[in-house]
């Protein structure tokens, strides 16, 4: 069982900046694969990003490549999701998830999430 706690998100200009944490409870997250999804209002949630266990396999959505980079520190059982040069239409809750196996792109493939943390981005 894992344990998901969002953390960072806010009110933000456009092109600014935020960097969401998600903290995972348990021992074993390091062996989880960990991804970042959003919701916007009346939208279905979308991919935004993932990493494999060891941080070798990264993906990112078209929609924020070149400026949003996630990461991990599986010391501190976190996962990071940095984003930068913030559009209004990156408005959404931004959910973080996690699998006990590979790392996917789609939202049914994994078993955990988070409350999710709401992310403004103001024009």
């Amino acid at each position: 069982q894992v344990q998901l706690v969002e953390s960072g998100g806010g009110l933000v200009q456009a092109g600014g900046s935020l960097r969401l944490s998600c903290a995972a409870s348990g021992r074993t997250f390091s062996s989880y694969a960990m991804g970042w999804f959003r919701q916007a209002p009346g939208k279905e949630r979308e991919f935004v990003a993932a990493i494999s266990w060891s941080g070798g396999s990264i993906y990112l959505a078209d929609s924020v490549k070149g400026r949003f980079t996630i990461s991990r520190d599986n010391a501190k059982n976190t996962v990071y999701l940095q984003m930068n040069s913030l559009k209004p239409e990156d408005t959404a809750v931004y959910y973080c998830a996690a699998r006990n196996s590979k790392v996917a792109v789609t939202t049914f493939r994994y078993d955990y999430w988070g409350q999710g943390t709401q992310v403004t981005v103001s024009s």
